[in-house]
Protein backbone atom coordinates (compact mmCIF):
# COMPACT_ATOMS: atom_id res chain seq x y z
CA UNK A 1 0.00 0.00 0.00
CA UNK A 2 1.25 3.34 -0.92
CA UNK A 3 2.59 5.65 1.64
CA UNK A 4 1.05 8.67 0.72
CA UNK A 5 -2.65 7.13 0.67
CA UNK A 6 -2.16 5.78 4.12
CA UNK A 7 -1.16 9.11 5.35
CA UNK A 8 -3.91 10.87 3.42
CA UNK A 9 -6.33 7.93 5.22
CA UNK A 10 -5.20 8.94 8.40
CA UNK A 11 -5.45 12.60 7.93
CA UNK A 12 -8.88 12.71 6.63
CA UNK A 13 -10.13 10.40 9.50
CA UNK A 14 -8.26 12.43 12.52
CA UNK A 15 -9.48 15.63 10.92
CA UNK A 16 -12.86 14.15 10.91
CA UNK A 17 -13.31 12.92 14.43
CA UNK A 18 -11.88 16.15 15.93
CA UNK A 19 -13.99 18.10 14.51
CA UNK A 20 -17.02 16.45 15.53
CA UNK A 21 -15.85 15.83 19.13
CA UNK A 22 -15.33 19.34 19.58
CA UNK A 23 -18.88 20.31 18.05
CA UNK A 24 -19.97 17.46 20.56
CA UNK A 25 -18.27 19.32 23.79
CA UNK A 26 -18.97 22.72 22.51
CA UNK A 27 -23.02 21.91 22.58
CA UNK A 28 -23.15 20.94 26.37
CA UNK A 29 -20.77 23.35 27.63
CA UNK A 30 -22.81 25.53 29.80
CA UNK A 31 -23.88 25.44 33.98
CA UNK A 32 -25.25 22.03 35.03
CA UNK A 33 -26.58 20.23 38.06
CA UNK A 34 -26.74 16.25 38.80
CA UNK A 35 -26.89 14.55 41.49
CA UNK A 36 -25.45 10.81 42.90
CA UNK A 37 -28.68 10.40 44.74
CA UNK A 38 -31.88 12.64 44.10
CA UNK A 39 -35.18 10.65 44.47
CA UNK A 40 -38.30 12.03 45.43
CA UNK A 41 -38.89 12.57 49.45
CA UNK A 42 -35.19 12.47 50.11
CA UNK A 43 -32.33 14.44 50.49
CA UNK A 44 -29.51 14.67 47.95
CA UNK A 45 -26.61 16.31 47.04
CA UNK A 46 -26.75 18.34 43.70
CA UNK A 47 -23.60 19.23 42.15
CA UNK A 48 -23.43 22.43 39.75
CA UNK A 49 -20.46 22.10 36.94
CA UNK A 50 -19.75 25.80 36.19
CA UNK A 51 -17.27 26.20 32.95
CA UNK A 52 -15.80 29.31 32.58
CA UNK A 53 -16.31 29.56 28.41
CA UNK A 54 -14.08 32.66 28.10
CA UNK A 55 -10.28 32.46 26.30
CA UNK A 56 -8.95 35.56 28.94
CA UNK A 57 -12.08 36.02 31.60
CA UNK A 58 -12.31 34.05 34.86
CA UNK A 59 -15.88 32.97 36.54
CA UNK A 60 -15.84 35.07 39.63
CA UNK A 61 -19.35 34.37 41.00
CA UNK A 62 -22.20 32.14 40.43
CA UNK A 63 -25.71 32.76 41.83
CA UNK A 64 -28.38 29.33 42.11
CA UNK A 65 -31.59 30.15 42.40
CA UNK A 66 -33.79 27.29 44.47
CA UNK A 67 -37.00 26.58 43.21
CA UNK A 68 -39.71 28.85 45.27
CA UNK A 69 -42.46 26.79 44.28
CA UNK A 70 -40.84 23.33 46.21
CA UNK A 71 -39.08 25.01 48.93
CA UNK A 72 -36.37 22.91 51.22
CA UNK A 73 -36.38 22.62 54.65
CA UNK A 74 -32.72 22.16 54.27
CA UNK A 75 -29.93 23.64 52.37
CA UNK A 76 -26.70 23.17 53.32
CA UNK A 77 -23.79 24.95 50.51
CA UNK A 78 -20.10 23.49 49.69
CA UNK A 79 -17.85 25.30 51.65
CA UNK A 80 -14.65 26.13 49.21
CA UNK A 81 -11.52 27.71 49.60
CA UNK A 82 -10.75 31.11 47.88
CA UNK A 83 -14.79 31.39 47.85
CA UNK A 84 -17.61 33.07 50.28
CA UNK A 85 -20.61 31.39 50.07
CA UNK A 86 -23.90 33.82 51.15
CA UNK A 87 -27.18 32.02 51.65
CA UNK A 88 -30.17 34.46 51.08
CA UNK A 89 -34.03 33.37 53.19
CA UNK A 90 -36.69 35.08 51.70
CA UNK A 91 -40.62 34.87 52.94
CA UNK A 92 -42.31 32.57 51.15
CA UNK A 93 -45.88 33.92 49.25
CA UNK A 94 -47.67 31.51 52.05
CA UNK A 95 -46.90 28.74 54.20
CA UNK A 96 -45.64 25.45 52.60
CA UNK A 97 -45.43 21.99 54.07
CA UNK A 98 -42.40 19.98 53.60
CA UNK A 99 -42.57 16.50 54.99
CA UNK A 100 -43.53 17.07 59.26
CA UNK A 101 -42.00 20.90 58.65
CA UNK A 102 -44.07 23.97 57.32
CA UNK A 103 -42.21 26.76 55.96
CA UNK A 104 -43.25 30.11 56.04
CA UNK A 105 -39.57 31.26 54.97
CA UNK A 106 -36.88 29.46 52.94
CA UNK A 107 -33.67 29.92 51.73
CA UNK A 108 -33.96 31.12 47.91
CA UNK A 109 -30.23 31.47 46.40
CA UNK A 110 -27.24 30.94 47.17
CA UNK A 111 -24.05 33.05 45.99
CA UNK A 112 -20.61 31.92 45.86
CA UNK A 113 -18.29 34.60 44.99
CA UNK A 114 -14.66 34.03 44.43
CA UNK A 115 -12.50 36.04 46.83
CA UNK A 116 -9.32 35.35 44.77
CA UNK A 117 -8.76 34.17 41.25
CA UNK A 118 -11.75 32.42 40.62
CA UNK A 119 -12.50 29.43 37.78
CA UNK A 120 -9.96 30.24 35.22
CA UNK A 121 -10.44 30.68 31.58
CA UNK A 122 -11.18 27.71 29.94
CA UNK A 123 -11.41 25.80 32.93
CA UNK A 124 -14.37 24.26 35.28
CA UNK A 125 -15.29 23.70 38.93
CA UNK A 126 -18.08 22.24 40.78
CA UNK A 127 -20.10 23.62 43.37
CA UNK A 128 -22.76 21.71 45.84
CA UNK A 129 -25.53 21.61 47.73
CA UNK A 130 -27.06 19.17 50.38
CA UNK A 131 -30.61 19.86 50.15
CA UNK A 132 -33.94 18.32 51.50
CA UNK A 133 -36.30 17.27 51.36
CA UNK A 134 -36.94 16.93 47.63
CA UNK A 135 -41.10 17.02 46.37
CA UNK A 136 -42.49 13.80 45.72
CA UNK A 137 -45.03 13.96 42.44
CA UNK A 138 -42.61 16.35 40.41
CA UNK A 139 -40.69 15.36 37.16
CA UNK A 140 -38.13 17.59 37.22
CA UNK A 141 -36.63 20.81 39.40
CA UNK A 142 -34.93 23.78 37.65
CA UNK A 143 -31.87 26.05 39.23
CA UNK A 144 -31.81 29.15 36.90
CA UNK A 145 -28.00 30.59 37.49
CA UNK A 146 -25.91 33.58 37.19
CA UNK A 147 -22.48 33.54 36.02
CA UNK A 148 -20.03 36.91 36.51
CA UNK A 149 -16.76 36.83 34.66
CA UNK A 150 -13.55 38.96 35.89
CA UNK A 151 -14.10 41.24 32.97
CA UNK A 152 -17.58 42.19 33.87
CA UNK A 153 -19.55 39.60 31.54
CA UNK A 154 -22.88 37.99 33.10
CA UNK A 155 -24.55 35.26 31.53
CA UNK A 156 -28.04 34.27 32.96
CA UNK A 157 -28.77 30.11 32.74
CA UNK A 158 -32.47 30.70 33.15
CA UNK A 159 -33.99 29.58 30.15
CA UNK A 160 -36.60 26.83 30.58
CA UNK A 161 -37.43 24.41 28.08
CA UNK A 162 -40.66 23.68 26.76
CA UNK A 163 -40.46 21.07 25.39
CA UNK A 164 -37.79 17.75 24.44
CA UNK A 165 -37.21 19.47 20.93
CA UNK A 166 -36.48 23.00 22.32
CA UNK A 167 -32.80 23.76 22.83
CA UNK A 168 -32.81 27.41 24.20
CA UNK A 169 -29.33 28.90 23.89
CA UNK A 170 -29.15 29.92 27.83
CA UNK A 171 -30.68 26.94 29.56
CA UNK A 172 -31.71 26.57 33.16
CA UNK A 173 -29.67 23.54 35.38
CA UNK A 174 -32.50 21.34 35.31
CA UNK A 175 -32.37 18.40 37.58
CA UNK A 176 -34.65 14.94 36.20
CA UNK A 177 -36.23 13.32 39.39
CA UNK A 178 -37.08 10.19 38.12
CA UNK A 179 -33.60 8.69 38.24
CA UNK A 180 -30.48 9.55 39.86
CA UNK A 181 -27.69 11.04 37.67
CA UNK A 182 -24.28 10.69 39.31
CA UNK A 183 -21.87 12.89 37.38
CA UNK A 184 -18.59 11.82 36.84
CA UNK A 185 -15.28 13.75 37.55
CA UNK A 186 -16.99 17.47 37.10
CA UNK A 187 -20.47 17.14 36.43
CA UNK A 188 -23.50 15.80 33.80
CA UNK A 189 -22.45 15.98 30.28
CA UNK A 190 -19.07 16.40 29.29
CA UNK A 191 -17.58 13.75 31.65
CA UNK A 192 -18.88 10.52 30.99
CA UNK A 193 -22.23 11.69 30.28
CA UNK A 194 -24.52 11.82 27.10
CA UNK A 195 -22.33 14.18 25.19
CA UNK A 196 -18.90 11.59 26.20
CA UNK A 197 -21.50 8.63 24.36
CA UNK A 198 -21.67 11.04 21.62
CA UNK A 199 -18.57 12.28 21.23
CA UNK A 200 -17.48 8.43 20.45
CA UNK A 201 -20.32 7.77 18.32
CA UNK A 202 -19.47 10.42 15.94
CA UNK A 203 -15.49 9.47 16.66
CA UNK A 204 -16.67 6.48 14.87
CA UNK A 205 -18.27 8.29 12.12
CA UNK A 206 -15.39 9.68 11.72
CA UNK A 207 -13.09 6.62 11.46
CA UNK A 208 -15.79 5.13 8.85
CA UNK A 209 -15.33 8.06 6.80
CA UNK A 210 -11.59 7.72 6.62
CA UNK A 211 -11.83 4.36 6.25
CA UNK A 212 -14.02 5.01 2.94
CA UNK A 213 -11.78 7.50 1.72
CA UNK A 214 -8.66 4.44 2.06
CA UNK A 215 -11.09 2.64 0.02
CA UNK A 216 -11.52 5.14 -2.78
CA UNK A 217 -8.00 5.95 -2.99
CA UNK A 218 -6.86 2.13 -3.11
CA UNK A 219 -9.45 1.71 -5.62
CA UNK A 220 -7.98 4.80 -8.08
CA UNK A 221 -4.30 3.10 -7.35
CA UNK A 222 -5.54 -0.11 -8.77
CA UNK A 223 -7.21 1.55 -11.87
CA UNK A 224 -4.45 3.75 -13.08
CA UNK A 225 -1.97 0.50 -12.41
CA UNK A 226 -3.76 -1.34 -15.35
CA UNK A 227 -4.43 1.28 -17.56
CA UNK A 228 -2.10 1.01 -20.66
Amino acid sequence: MPKSLVLRAAAITAATALVLVGAAGSASAHVTVSSPDAKPGGYAKLVFRVPSESDTASTTKLVVTLPKDHPFAHVGAQVKDGWKVVKTTEKLPQAVKVGDVTLTDAITTITWTAQAGGVPPNDFDEFGLSVGKLPEGVDSLDFPAVQTYSDGEVVKWEQVAKDASDKPEHPAPSLKLATAITPVAATTEDKGGSSDTLARVLGGAGLLLGLVGLGLGLRAGRTRKVTP
